[in-house]
């Protein structure tokens, strides 16, 4: 192991050292290279200048200086070199530098010759006249500028191989050192040294997980023992609720089926028949909407929906029924637009407001109000009802609960109302607030905000 260690650290050191004076050096040699291209534009400026005031005579006065001076027509013949005979040049008009200044007014490029040795930059400007005037400089190439210096980078490598073996062979040692001398026997207490301490604690954090497992175990079963329970509780509640209009049905058929029913009777019982059988599909109808929901109302259609609508309609269908109950209904609000499920939407406003009438007082009065807020929207349904026990509050929303149980007979009414309602107020991530005093009404309000679950 310290091998390996030792092997890894001295390579890591070497190659950060070639890389780091590879990148310097290619970095320094751009930059100077980009100096030199500015200086050249600068006399290819000032050399312009000249040939505009004084031609070809102005460029055989110049001392020759460290650039090359090339002037060609619009056609890419040369007129004047510093360098040749004009006659004996080759055509530069497909020469990159001239064909940018030509066409761009100032053109700049760099070749690297054939042996890689040189680099030659070339400037170029256009002229008034249209001809190019070009000043061309020589560089040695990266390849040479290395060469050069490679006595004292071997010196430095040198340096720098001795340095990266002796600070590889301490930091291998002193890595391996607290290994060699770890107590198997107490491992923990090689915790304060932190090249150890991720492995000691990967290891009680494993055992953290196993117990954190089992309790997740434990709580689990504890739930599914729940699950369990509350399907029987809900079994049960159905088979309840089932048998006693079964029951009336059934007897109300023998009474018929035997004749012993005058036949002034027959209209009321069959009313009576009549409305055990809508109770029946209506609990059957809010079982499966709460099945539905439970499973996570994932296949529902989802759209863009206005709560007030909504509660319009609710108010509207529920009107014959407050109006047999004396209980007077107001919808106030505005539109209020949403991401939502249109019929959860509705079956949240129909049983708030059902709920509302079922449990008022003759004369009673419900307000339905609708506001948009913060791109969600929220309904609020207050009565002048009997009102909820503080006691019965927390329950009320429970499947098959009902507070005045006598009265809820009365008045009908599966007992799964505010069940859906809560269930669909979930699939919309919403939240439910409920205030009530026993004789006094109460006011249930959801919040539906704007980042509905379905969206997307």
């Amino acid at each position: 192991m310290t091998k390996r260690i030792f092997r890894t650290v001295f390579l890591v050191a070497v190659g950060m050292f070639l890389a780091s004076a590879l990148l310097f050096m290619t970095v320094l040699y751009d930059y100077f290279s980009s100096l030199q291209q500015n200086q050249m534009r600068i006399q290819a400026d000032l050399a312009a200048q000249g040939v505009e005031g004084g031609g070809a005579a102005y460029l055989e006065g110049l001392a020759p200086g460290p650039y090359r001076i090339t002037w060609i027509d619009a056609g890419g013949s040369v007129l004047y070199d510093s360098a040749s005979t004009p006659g004996g040049m080759e055509n530069h008009l497909a020469r990159e530098e001239v064909q940018q200044a030509l066409g761009q007014g100032y053109g700049a490029s760099a070749r690297t010759s054939a042996t890689l040795t040189e680099r030659c930059l070339y400037s170029a400007k256009r002229l008034p006249d249209g001809t190019v005037l070009r000043l061309s400089a020589t560089q040695s190439s990266l390849l040479v500028l290395t060469l050069g210096m490679l006595q004292p980078v071997a010196v430095l490598f040198i340096l720098a191989v001795a340095a990266s073996m002796f600070l590889a062979d301490r930091l291998s040692k002193s890595i391996v050192k607290p290994l060699n001398q770890l107590d198997l026997d107490c491992p923990q207490a090689g915790q304060g040294y932190g090249e150890l301490a991720p492995l000691l604690q990967r290891i009680g954090s494993q055992q953290q997980q196993l117990k954190q497992q089992q309790a997740a175990l434990v709580r689990k079963q504890a739930e599914l023992e729940l699950a369990g329970q509350a399907r029987r509780e809900f079994t049960a509640n159905v088979s309840h609720e089932l048998k006693t209009p079964l029951q009336s049905i059934s007897g109300y058929a023998e009474l018929l089926q035997n004749g012993m029913v005058k036949e002034e009777d027959i209209a009321p019982f069959a009313g009576r028949i009549y409305r055990e059988a809508q109770r029946m599909v209506g609990l059957v109808e809010d079982i499966i909407s709460l099945s539905h929901l439970d499973e996570g109302a994932g296949d529902m259609h989802w759209a863009q929906a206005d709560l007030y609508g909504i509660a319009a309609q609710a108010v509207s269908s529920l009107a014959a029924e407050a109006e047999a109950a004396g209980v007077e209904v107001a919808l106030e609000g505005g539109p209020a637009a949403l991401w939502g499920v249109p019929p959860l939407l509705y079956s949240i406003a129909y049983n708030l407001c059902g709920n509302a009438i079922k449990y008022n007082r003759p004369g009673g009065r419900v307000e339905v109000r609708v506001e948009a807020a913060g791109g969600g929207a929220v309904l609020s349904v207050s009565d002048t009802g009997i009102g909820i026990p503080p006691s019965e509050q927390g329950r009320i929303f429970e499947r098959f609960y009902r507070v005045d149980k006598s009265r809820s007979k009365a008045v009908g009414g599966t007992g799964l109302g505010l069940s859906i309602v809560k269930h669909a107020v979930m699939v919309h991530q919403g939240e439910i607030a409920l205030r009530s005093q026993p004789g006094e009404g109460t006011v249930v309000t959801v919040t539906l905000h704007p980042s509905c679950g379905g969206r997307g």
